[in-house]
């Protein structure tokens, strides 16, 4: 429906892709295929801005004595910042120096990119909105999308719900609770028959907070360079939701989308990351999303049609988003203070991590549950040997006003991110006795 009225825009951009990699078309879905940045408005807004030194009167926004229009009302919360930086609508690419900084951040925190190249990263509004666009350029209803058993549940409403993936899952860990790469190998296996797949790779991992190894990365970009070598064609998506917050030394401390990037022709590899948790702003929906591709010579054309198209799926979805994250973000990354800051909030949560290892040593508890691995993230899971999750949660609740998250019939999401690193104890404590009473097992007998 969408390729049929594809107009000469879209034409332009699809021929440059092809002409760069034709395997990247190929994975487009038909809303993919037909999207293109308008050339109205927007367009002659930019040209007036640049020749149009007596009167512009192109912008649709208010202005008063030569800066935006605001209400003191409004402006006093933002005292060290002027209203024509928090006031006024964003690029639908997001704001241009900000893009810059976090491609340079990129660069720096992920090694395996040197000498690769990758798109400026698009402003998205949050991951959320980052796996949003990935669904509407990548996605045509019955498309597989592959994901473990252990994942974020929005993951569903997203591209299920939303897009009309055909979900296809394997376990997440294997029998020495590692990650599963054999179990990803056969599920891929499967299929890749219908010539195109999206695989979700999310690390450290929501909601087990387990992160792999420079191994199992390894083995992972091994797997679907072999399933790309099959004549399949791959969206690998990096959902880097909780990036660098690796809380073990044996751990792959940068993106798995460094790993996958210029690995096979038929591997389009897009990083969603976020200021959200990386910098502890989630209110801010401040995302990215960045492409690599294997492109022999120059990447421009097939790179700047691929912003282009995401570009024009935000502009015709929420337009922009929003400039005042944009503007205080952008300051706050060029503070020197900034680093220094971000590795004592690391520390804190470090800190509560190991602690929660710590408790969690205590044999006692493996009578009512046992820890899958983690490492890293907001968040560690426990597997309930014989409660009902939701009954737990219940139960935990309603008696000590103690929250958790059921996930599946057995497993318990707990969240030490917000939890101060001397409650840890007690809360274990607290869940412990409540799967007793469950269990009517008696601690005097432990």
């Amino acid at each position: 429906m969408y390729a049929q009225k594809a107009s000469a825009l879209a034409c332009e951009l699809n021929n440059a892709i092809i002409s760069a990699n034709k395997h990247v078309y190929e994975m487009l879905s038909e809303m993919g295929k037909a999207l293109f940045f308008p050339k109205g408005i927007l367009s002659q807004t930019a040209q007036a801005k640049k020749q149009a030194s007596l009167y512009n009167a192109t912008i649709g926004i208010a202005k008063q004595g030569g800066a935006v229009m605001s209400l003191p009302s409004v402006t006093k919360f933002f005292s060290q910042i002027s209203p024509d930086e928090i006031l006024p609508y964003a690029s639908s690419y997001g704001k241009p120096e900000l893009r810059k900084l976090w491609q340079e951040h990129i660069f720096m925190k992920n090694p395996q990119l040197k000498s690769k190249r990758i798109t400026l990263p698009i402003v998205t509004s949050g991951i959320t909105h980052g796996l949003s666009l990935v669904g509407d350029l990548f996605l045509d209803i019955g498309d597989k999308l592959i994901l473990p058993d252990k994942m974020w549940g929005n993951y569903k409403l997203i591209f299920k719900l939303r897009h009309g993936a055909d979900i296809v899952s394997y376990p997440f860990f294997n029998s020495r609770g590692e990650f599963n790469a054999a179990g990803l190998a056969d599920t891929l296996k499967g299929a890749s028959t219908s010539g195109k797949v999206i695989v979700i790779l999310n690390f450290p991992n929501n909601p087990t907070g387990y992160s792999i190894t420079h191994v199992e990365a390894a083995a992972i970009r091994d797997v679907l360079v072999s399933t790309a070598n099959s004549g399949c064609n791959i969206v690998a998506v990096c959902d880097d939701a909780y990036f660098g917050l690796f809380f073990e030394d044996n751990l792959l401390k940068e993106s798995l989308f460094g790993y996958l990037s210029d690995s096979h022709q038929r591997l389009l590899n897009i990083k969603l990351d976020a200021a959200t948790k990386e910098d502890y702003v989630w209110g801010f929906r401040l995302g990215f999303i960045t492409y690599n591709a294997l492109v022999q010579g120059d990447t421009s054309l097939l790179y700047d049609a691929l912003e282009k198209k995401t570009a024009a799926d935000i502009r015709g979805n929420i337009s922009n988003c929003p400039y005042p994250s944009q503007s205080i973000m952008l300051k706050a990354m060029c503070d020197n203070k900034y680093p220094a800051e971000k590795q004592e909030k690391f520390n804190v949560l470090c800190r509560r991590a190991k602690k929660v290892k710590q408790v969690l040593s205590d044999e006692r508890f493996s009578l009512v549950w046992e820890a899958y691995p983690f490492n890293s993230g907001y968040f560690m899971c426990l597997r309930l040997k014989s409660l009902d999750a939701e009954k737990f949660r219940v139960y935990l609740l309603e008696k000590y006003h103690v929250g958790v998250i059921s996930m599946g019939k057995h497993d318990i999401r707990v969240a030490f991110s917000c939890t101060e690193e001397e409650n840890i104890a007690q809360l274990f404590d607290i869940m412990f006795q409540a799967a007793c009473e469950l269990q009517n097992i008696k601690q005097e007998d432990i």
